[in-house]
């Protein structure tokens, strides 16, 4: 019958409880519901750890590098250790890419690779949703 609407329940399983999806039809490029939400895992422990935002969105302002130092200085109430771990760990995911310099003092600048582009591309198109549709507009 025309329009007529038909709901599909589709029961998915996480750690302690059953999450009801509807339509299962949810489908971009290759990825269900079901994968869909597994993927999340791997974008939350690479974007919601303590200050990488922070360290990403300054990057996507400017195409020139980015040292260190500089980091530091505009990064409020993050650590140098956290800072340091942040910055190695979104280089090992690919997402920065590191230079370093032999000089003294020793420079070390950081800028985003095509993946952490897209990345940031990706978190600005969020954070434009978020104000579309905030509240205290």
């Amino acid at each position: 019958m025309q329009g007529e609407t038909i709901t599909v329940s589709v029961i998915m399983e996480t750690k302690s409880k059953s999450l009801s999806v509807i339509n299962n039809n949810c489908n971009f490029e290759g990825y269900n519901a079901s994968s869909l939400m597994s993927e999340t895992l791997k974008l939350r422990k690479i974007i919601t750890k303590r200050g990488t935002l922070e360290i990403l969105i300054p990057l996507c302002c400017t195409t020139k590098p980015v040292r260190y130092k500089q980091f530091r200085d505009t990064l409020n109430g993050i650590s140098s250790k956290t800072l340091s771990t942040r910055l190695k760990e979104l280089e090992e995911a690919e997402i920065l890419q590191r230079l370093s310099y032999n000089e003294i003092p020793p420079r070390v600048e950081y800028r985003l690779t095509p993946k952490g582009q897209e990345l940031v591309k990706s978190v600005i198109d969020l954070l434009q949703w978020m104000k579309k549709w905030s509240k205290s507009r």
